[in-house]
């Protein structure tokens, strides 16, 4: 597993006019319940992404002790990786995100709920992007905190946020919740996945407010449609 390194908060009120703002009503919490989400399928988002323009200036770790290999691609509109997946269970504490299962548990997340506690990783998908460093630098990539992510694996798509940032050397992680749906083992300490799961970002988008799942699938779908149209 890998060494977490602390979040650095990133709480911001700035007004959520970039291109790909969906406003949607704080009430709008839900908790996943299919990793098929929108209509645009794995295997059409997947068939865009067979091919890597490098973006990055160097390749990445997929955990502390790997070779770094994964590069970060570019396509019209988008970012995207492919990776394993480690676990995040950072932010508020819930039954299964907390210290007593969580070795690496912190109460922080680089991005804040509307109300500026934590996101919660139990029951929002989120996807951690790397701090930035000479390697990558997310934001001058136009992917931003509340931004939206087709995760998939296993032929399924799940829509997630961008919604923490890890360690500058080391890719590929993603909320309790994100693995949850997409059938792979959550547990923070002994689950993800080891390969096989794609992260595509898309640029220059943002959820409003950001822990609204459902307002991530309603704009997660429009710009896949949008991404398939354009590469």
């Amino acid at each position: 597993m890998r060494i977490r390194t602390l979040t650095l908060a990133a709480a911001s009120g700035a007004a959520l006019l970039a291109a790909g703002v969906l406003p949607a009503s704080a009430s709008g919490v839900t908790v996943p319940k299919s990793a098929q989400e929108g209509s645009v399928s794995a295997a059409d988002l997947l068939a865009k992404v067979t091919s890597c323009s490098q973006i990055s200036s160097g390749k990445y770790k997929t955990d502390d002790e790997t070779s770094a290999t994964i590069p970060v691609c570019g396509k019209n509109g988008a970012v995207f990786w492919k990776s394993d997946m480690d676990i995040d269970c950072d932010g508020q504490r819930t039954t299964n995100c907390n210290e007593d299962r969580d070795p690496w548990y912190q109460d922080d997340t680089a991005f804040h709920q509307s109300d500026g506690k934590p996101l919660k990783a139990e029951t929002l998908p989120y996807v951690v992007v790397p701090s930035s460093s000479s390697i990558w630098n997310y934001s001058s990539a136009g992917i931003k905190g509340g931004g939206v992510v087709a995760v998939i694996y296993n032929n399924k798509v799940e829509y997630a946020v961008v919604g923490d940032t890890g360690p500058t050397q080391i890719i590929g992680e993603a909320s309790y919740a994100t693995a949850k749906a997409l059938g792979i083992d959550p547990d923070p300490e002994t689950g993800g996945a080891d390969s096989g799961v794609t992260y595509i970002l898309f640029k220059n988008s943002k959820v409003s407010p950001i822990e609204s799942h459902s307002a991530a699938v309603t704009l997660g779908d429009q710009l896949a449609k949008q991404f398939l149209a354009a590469n």
